[in-house]
This record gives structure tokens, sequence and C-alpha cells, in this order.
């Protein structure tokens, strides 16, 4: 919410007033007070109406201390405090923002010795109002409520409904606990961070975070951090870090102060309720990943295990190695963030826990001492994809470099997912991650052996435990891309082990992972070698920890992908109608796929289109409506489309009901701005054109009509074949009979083009939003009666082709 910066001062007091204060009284006059809030006061009542608020306004932008100066010099003149009650809170606010003050903590200034109040408040130069601008400002320094309209109105109005109550004086700040901490920190990134002077993007790099600053603020009283051992301290104006002992034994340490003399700071304090509920601070301290930055969380691996899912995973262990596995097995969390996955288990004598972070192990550490179920000796900073293992600690060397001792080792843990590229790279958007995953250690040692799977941090972490772990067993959450995905061929031949168990969750399920797919922890015995085909998986949800089904996941050929499929089709050598544009081989891609005239010059660049032509259309169409076919769903999201069978050559209604479903589809992009449109699958009389088409290609298609020119025919003199007239089955037909009606209505519409594409008929009705972006809606409801009709028909159609699509193999159950 903002206002006008031109607007008068009346009519930004009377907005403030309805946006903010509507449930009060506004209209009170105090003296020359600007704006005066109180309580509604009945007939009956025989007390003075109690103010609020008192508060100066002023247009535009203005110095809210200047504002507050010349509040007080008005109260201060009329004696305002003598004729009226005051009110909880003195304010001041403009277009931009509001301040507020408790009024007890300024009153004292009103009753100054030998001071002349006999001045114009509006006046800023003369000496009266700078001596009060001083004798003020250390109050408002450390004590102003500072919010502004456009980003604080939620924290304003919440305000607002705490401290404007009858009789309550001072100010009841904000809590701060487990549930809203983070949305405190992001708030915390653009009021304070931009005044810390310190260059945070180097810092990032030795392991100190913006959200280490973050924590050294939240868990302090009076600007001194309570807990020492965080990695940084608040020392009342400055942040100590790097603290450690040099090498003559003496304390040394890195001091970070403030650029605006810790005005951001105290202003975005004094809003706040600090430090939070001690029962509160493991917790905090703990979900330290949850300040970490994306690019350092996806190279580090600081995705927090949720609880719920750390049980389970455990169970399963127990499923697997035996009710007393934590006993007759050792266990290494290898990539062990601050810990929590290890919470639960009960023998810390057997347990390891090691992480690349320096400020983790120090987390972990800060835990055991708060009771924690770990030992400090076995908790170490440790970088698995670099590090020799002869750095390891000597019990945990002597485990796994004796081959008995090897084989009961558990290597559990949540590796990181970080990868080279991901899919802005496709797109054109992002820049490969060459930095991430490319420079270790094991990327060097393996890319040779199992090519670009070696890109994916968490296969890294696999290879180095089957090479320099053998006989181990490996239980470990992650995607199921080395299961099925079309760039793990080679990997999949190198890893042989035994599949014992597993299951699948959401991976919204995890913190700060947005996706829509499946996390799996899979255990493994490493000392069987076995391929494996399928694997079945057990499905839970957040909602409950009962089981909802089994899901199986497929290994598939190397060749045995639906674009292995396409390519048989490719034509560069007959004329363009279209591109089909093409993105991966799995659900999660299918986004990606549709039918344009006008691709982009990334997509051309990085060969993501193919041409579609008389001759191959059918394919073409057929590739589209199986990727877009069966509804997705996280569980699906990693299915892989494959290479069918050949019984779908002759099933001729299954190729024209997907010609159909292309053709009425939202992925059909085909528009007449990017040239002739082929793709009108109607003639100009059964749609009422005013004007011919410039194309009739596709009607001409539908109807058998199209020539197909032969040289060999033209040179022996025989007459030019024509194609067959497509037969459509009952579901199609309603298709293309509503198909009809929307055509038709659209060409009764004044200004049409006569050669607009479906694509070009859903654009003139929706619009379009502020960003480009069609609109999902039309005003117009003669048009979504039909466009809902229409898409409730193509849903009927795509149920009908499913069951085809699973039958002939271009998908597994």
């Amino acid at each position: 919410m903002t206002y006008d910066l031109d607007i008068r001062e009346e009519e930004l007091k009377n907005k403030v007033a309805k946006d903010y204060f509507w449930i009060y009284d506004n209209t009170k006059i105090i003296g020359d007070v600007d704006f005066c809030v109180a309580m509604h006061k009945s007939k009956k009542e025989l007390f003075e109406q109690e103010s609020l608020l008192w508060a100066e306004a002023k247009k535009g932008i203005s110095d809210i201390y200047k504002s507050f100066v010349q509040l007080i010099l008005t109260i201060g003149k009329a004696r305002t405090f003598d004729k009226y009650l005051p009110p909880a809170m003195l304010g001041s606010f403009d277009a931009e923002k509001i301040a507020f003050i408790p009024y007890n903590y300024i009153h004292d200034i009103f009753y100054l010795n030998d001071f002349n109040w006999n001045v114009t408040p509006s006046n800023h130069e003369i000496k009266e109002f700078k001596l009060v601008y001083d004798k003020v400002k250390n109050i408002l320094d450390k004590n102003t409520l500072l919010f502004y309209y456009n980003r604080d109105t939620k924290e304003l109005k919440k305000f607002i409904k705490i401290n404007f109550i009858v009789g309550k004086w001072g100010v009841t700040k904000t809590q701060i606990d487990k549930n809203n901490f983070i949305v405190i920190y992001n708030k915390w990134l653009q009021a304070v961070k931009p005044s810390i002077a310190v260059n945070l993007d180097i810092t990032k790099k030795t392991g100190i975070i913006d959200g280490d600053f973050y924590l050294a603020d939240l868990l302090s009283r009076e600007n001194e951090t309570l807990r020492k051992k965080l990695f940084v301290i608040l020392k009342k104006n400055k942040y100590e870090l790097d603290r450690k002992i040099d090498e003559m034994g003496m304390f040394s340490s890195k001091t970070a102060s403030f650029n605006d003399s810790q005005k951001a700071h105290i202003e975005f304090w004094n809003t706040y309720k600090r430090p939070p509920k001690e029962e509160y601070w493991d917790y905090i301290i703990k979900r330290r990943d949850l300040l970490v930055p994306q690019d350092v969380r996806e190279r580090k691996g600081s995705f927090f295990t949720p609880q719920i899912w750390v049980e389970l995973s455990q169970k399963y262990l127990t499923d697997v190695l035996g009710e007393d596995w934590q006993d007759e097995y050792y266990i290494w969390d290898c990539a062990a963030g601050t810990g929590n996955l290890l919470n639960g288990l009960t023998n810390k004598y057997n347990v390891w826990a090691s992480t690349l972070d320096k400020q983790d192990v120090e987390v972990m550490k800060s835990r055991i001492k708060n009771g924690a179920n770990l030992l400090e000796d076995h908790v170490f900073q440790f970088d698995f994809l670099n590090d020799d293992f002869s750095k390891l600690p000597e019990p945990l060397q002597k485990i796994i470099n004796k081959p008995i001792e090897r084989k009961k080792l558990v290597i559990y843990i949540n590796p990181p997912y970080a990868e080279a590229s991901n899919r802005d790279t496709v797109v054109g958007k992002g820049e490969n991650k060459s930095n991430v995953a490319t420079k270790t250690k094991i990327y060097k040692n393996f890319s040779n052996i199992v090519g670009t799977a070696t890109r994916e941090l968490f296969a890294q972490f696999f290879l180095r435990v089957y090479k320099e772990l053998p006989n181990s067993k490996l239980a470990s959450f992650s995607t199921l891309k080395f299961i099925n995905g079309q760039n793990f061929f080679r990997f999949r031949t190198y890893f042989l082990a035994k599949f014992e168990k597993g299951f699948v969750v959401p991976a919204n399920t995890f913190d700060n992972v947005n996706g829509k797919f499946p996390i799996a922890f899979l255990i493994w015995d490493l000392q069987k070698k076995e391929n494996f085909n399928t694997i079945f998986c057990d499905v839970f949800t957040d909602d409950t920890k009962e089981k909802i089904g089994i899901k199986k996941f497929h290994v598939h050929k190397k060749n045995g992908f639906i674009i292995n499929w396409l390519r048989n089709f490719y034509d560069k050598k007959s004329e363009r109608i279209a591109y089909l544009r093409m993105q991966g081989t799995d659900m999660q891609n299918n986004r990606g796929v549709f039918l344009t005239n006008q691709p982009t010059k990334n997509d051309l660049l990085k060969k993501l289109t193919t041409d579609i032509t008389k001759n191959n259309i059918i394919e073409m169409c057929i590739y589209l409506s199986v990727r877009h076919i069966i509804t997705t769903s996280w569980l699906k999201d990693r299915d892989q489309f494959l290479y069918p069978d050949v019984c779908w050559q002759t099933d001729k209604k299954f190729q024209n009901d997907c010609l159909a479903f292309a053709l009425f589809n939202g992925q059909n992009k085909i528009s007449s701005n990017g040239g002739i449109n082929n793709w009108i699958p109607f003639t100009e009389s059964e749609v009422n054109s005013r004007e011919k088409f410039d194309s009739n290609f596709m009607s001409r298609f539908i109807n058998g009509k199209l020539k197909i020119k032969q040289e060999a025919d033209l040179l022996n003199g025989k007459k030019v074949k024509t194609t067959e007239k497509l037969k459509f089955s009952p579901k199609a037909k309603e298709v293309f009979d509503v198909g009809r009606k929307l055509w038709k209505y659209y060409h009764a519409q004044p200004n049409c083009n006569v050669n607009a594409s479906f694509y070009d008929i859903r654009a003139h009705f929706q619009g379009r939003s502020a960003k480009g972006r069609m609109n999902s809606k039309s005003k117009d409801e003669i048009y979504m009666k039909l466009i809902k009709e229409l898409r409730e028909k193509s849903k009927f159609l795509a149920q009908k082709i499913e069951p085809k699509v699973y039958e002939y193999g271009f998908l597994k159950e």
C-alpha cells in the first residue's frame, strides 16, 4: 500500500485514517495537533475521551525526526497536555512511512526550565527547534518504531491492533518464536543487512553467512549476544567474528561496524522483542540451515530433513538391519549439516558426523552441550568429495580400513543436490554451476567412468562410498535420477548393489524445496553386486505416517527413451509448417513441450526444436499428446517417456485422436503473428469466415485433400496422389464440434483476424496481464462457456487415449 507523493496533507490524513485506523475515532481536534486517534465514545459516557495517538502529518516524503520535533513544539507551545489527557503514543507520518514513540519516553522535554516555547513549530531553522532536536535525537534513535507502508503493512496493522488499547502504556513488541523467526529474518535482510559495514559476499566464502549476523542480533539482550559460541557476536555497536586463538596463544578477532551509526539496526529491533524465549534457542540455532543463502545451500546440502522422515528412515533401517542395528553397526553421516538426521539415534559411541562447513560443526558441538546425543570427538569438519580419508578421526579410520568392520558401516546421509546446470541454463536464463560440481576430486576421478552423472553432487557421494567404502551399507535420501534418469546409464552399469528397502515422499515437505517431485530414502547393500531393473518404494505424504501405496521405478535402456523414437521422424527436406518444441524425457519437463511457429533464438541455438511437416505431423502430435495426456503429480514427476513398441503404427484411431487432442490443447501455441497459420482445422464455410484463409493446409490434411507430389510419378505421367481422409473417434468428433462453435463465435466478432489460430482466439478473449501473460479467464460469458465445454471434451478424449499410452509402452505403470 502506497500513497501518491503529490497528494495534499488533508487527503493523506484521510487515507491513513481509513486504511489503518478505521475502527477508531479520527475526528477529534486536539489543539493544533494534525492527527488524533481515539476510541469511539458513546453519548452516555461521562469521562473524557482518551486519546491513543497524537501525530504530525507531512505530505510527500519528510524527515521523521524533524516531524517529531515539530509535534513536540506544537504540544509544548499550547501546553496541550494540560488541557487533554496525553496519548499513549506520539507519531509522525508522510506518504511513505509512519513512526511511533511512546509518549512517556519524551514527556520530560515539556518541563525544560528556561525554554522559550512561544515559537513557530514549523520553522526548522530556529535555535529552539535545533535545541529540542538535539535533546530528543538519542531517544528517537533508540525507541522509534518505524513502518513503511509498502513493506510493513501487515506488521503495522498488527502493531496498531495490539497497542492501541485504552489504558495501555508502553509498547508491546512482536514476539519471536520458532514459527516466525525466518519471516523476520527476511525482513532483517532488507532493513539491517545493507547497514553492516562488511562485504558479506566475501565472508560467505569463509563460511560466515548473513544469517550468522542475524543470529547474533536475535539471541541478544541490550545489544549483547547471549550465546558466545555463535560464529558472530554482537557487542553493542559492532559485531565480532573470526574469533580464535592465534599462534602466540592470544585471543584475536575481527570486527564489523555499521555504516549508518546503527540507525537501521536500532529502528528494526525496536519493533521486535529480543531474545526469544530460551526454550526456542536450540531449535533456532539448529535451524541455521534455513538462513543459508540458496547458492551455498545447494553446494553444501544444507537442507534440513524433516523429523517425520528422519524417524521413518530409522524405522526402515531397523526393518532391514534388525532391532539392535544401532549397537551392531557403525553410522557415519558424511553430509551432516547441523546433524538433524542423527536425531533419535541412541548409541552415540557408534555415530560419526562430518560436514564441509566449520560453522555447522560448531553448531553440532553447541547442541551437544545442550543435550544432543553425540560425542564431540565424533563430530568433525571433512570435505567428503575432496579430502583424503587419512584426515578422519583414528577410530573411524580403523573401521574403514578393516574389511570385516567396514561391512558393519552404514553411510547414512541426505547429501547435497547441486548439479553443474539447472533448468535456467536450459531455457537460457542461467549459467552452468561449473564451480559447484565439476571442481571436486571425485568429479575428476569418475567423470570418464560414469559420464555426466558426476555433475550431480549426490552421485559423487554415492560413487566415493561405492569405490572407497566397499561392502558397506548406503542409506541415503536423494532424487530418483540415478534409477531412471537418461544421463545415468553409465552410472547404473558401474553402481551394482542390492536394493533392500525404501520409501518416497514429496520434495516440498523438505524446507526450502519448492518442486513437486519425489525424494526417496533407499537402503543399499554394497556387498551384493546386482543389476537393478525395477525398485518398489512405499509412498508416504506428510499428512500421515501411514503408507498410501507402492510406486515402481524402472531402469531404462540407453536408447529406450521417447526422444530416440521421435528422431526416426525428423524431416529436414520437406516444407516446415511449424516447430515442435522439445524438452527432457520426463514429466517434470512437460511444460517445455509445445507447438509453435515462433521459436526463441535460444531454442534454435540449443536444438530444442524440430520441424513439423506434412510427412511427420501425426508422429509429432502423438509426441505432444503423450506428453500432456497424463495428469502429472509429485509422484509421477520423474517418470520417463519411452520408446514405444510397434503396435501404435496400426492404430489409426489412436493416431487421429492424438492429432485432435494436439489441435485444441493449450500447448498449441501457433499464432498468425508468427507467419502463415497452417493449423486452422476448419474450412471458411464451417466457421462463417468473412475472407479466405491464407492457408487451408490442416483442413485439407484432415479431409484427405492434400496432394502428395512424388517425383517418380510426375516423370511417368501418373496422377498425383492425395492423403487419406482421417477418421476420428466419437470423443474426438465431440472436440471438433465444440471447437467449431468456438471458431464461429470468434469470427462473429467485429474485428476478428480471419487467420487466427486457437492460441490467437484464446488471447483475444482472455487478454493479457501487465506482464504479458495470457489471463486465465475472460469477461465474455459465451466464450467462457465454450472454452469450458471444449476443455471438458478434451479431458474425455484424453481419458480415452491414456490407456493406449501405457499399452503401447510410451510410459510404464
